[in-house]
């Protein structure tokens, strides 16, 4: 904790002063470091519109640092399976770090870069994301626009070229490298005199058309649309939300993808419409 000085120092009787009376004469400063962390469970994790969790549920958590100036870091992790398997832990964790600031009144813009890793899975899945993302009001809602662009890397390319490399499990372009662009929008806003948050989201992604290491890809049909409506309630600490998640991909768009691209327990296609429920909380 960060206090400040005495508020006199005239004379050697102020000082006797403040060192009599410490809750007097010592004020407390703004924090320089603020802590945050969250916790969910939710009944499916989609990335970008795509499960992540082979339609099942996941727990989820994270923790930043934020210091005054704007400048952050922080940690988000969630397990996994289907279509984000990886091996080892069978785990996301994502790493970030950034600059955040009020460029103009009630406008914020923030820039970092995130690095998405799979503990003990094959080292050619992580990849990093720069982005950038400009927040605000637009009348009665919260207004953000992102975009994220992640260079050229192994674990964006397309290592699989033909059904059959993939059917044999060899890929006949390893260690091929692409790159991925994504943009989006979220809109927010409650409804007064209730603990209720309307929300929305839309977006598009652009990158490698194939299969790239273990058989997956962050656009996995090259370019497509996400999108989710949804509320939150506010209970207490605790915010219980709904969603409607989809995207635009079709069963004849993501058939060179089987039998990745579908659910371990009924083969239905993991990017297709859904219902997500979460129980989630901030700290």
């Amino acid at each position: 904790m960060k206090f400040g000085l005495f508020a006199g120092v005239a004379g050697l009787a102020s000082v006797f002063l403040a060192a009599a009376t410490p809750a007097m004469a010592q004020e407390e400063a703004p924090k320089e470091f603020t802590v945050a962390g969250n916790v969910a469970l939710v009944t499916d994790y989609r990335f970008r519109g795509v499960s992540q969790s082979d339609k099942e549920l996941a727990v989820q958590g994270g923790v930043s640092v934020t210091h005054a100036s704007g400048l952050y870091v922080g940690t988000w992790g969630s397990n996994l399976s289907g279509w984000g398997t990886f091996g080892g832990s069978n785990t996301e964790l994502d790493i970030y770090g950034g600059y955040a600031t009020e460029i103009s009144s009630g406008v914020k813009l923030d820039v970092g870069v995130t690095w998405y890793m799979y503990p003990g899975g094959a080292s050619d899945t992580d990849f990093a994301e720069p982005y950038v993302k400009l927040s605000g009001s637009v009348g009665p809602a919260n207004v953000l626009v992102g975009a994220a662009y992640a260079p050229k890397q192994q674990a964006l390319g397309r290592w699989y070229l033909d059904a059959d490399s993939y059917a044999t499990g060899i890929p006949d372009a390893p260690g091929a490298k692409s790159d991925n662009f994504y943009v989006w929008g979220d809109a927010s806003t409650g409804i007064p005199g209730t603990p209720l948050t309307l929300k929305g989201h839309l977006g598009y992604s652009d990158g490698n058309a194939g299969l790239g290491p273990n058989g997956t890809s962050v656009a996995p049909t090259g370019s497509y649309l996400d999108w989710m409506l949804g509320a939150d309630l506010a209970v207490g600490p605790v915010t219980l939300g709904v969603a409607y998640v989809d995207t635009d991909i079709s069963k004849s768009e993501s058939a060179y993808l089987q039998p990745n691209f579908s659910s371990t327990k009924n083969g239905s296609q993991i990017a297709g419409s859904t219902v997500v429920f979460s129980l989630s909380a901030a700290f």
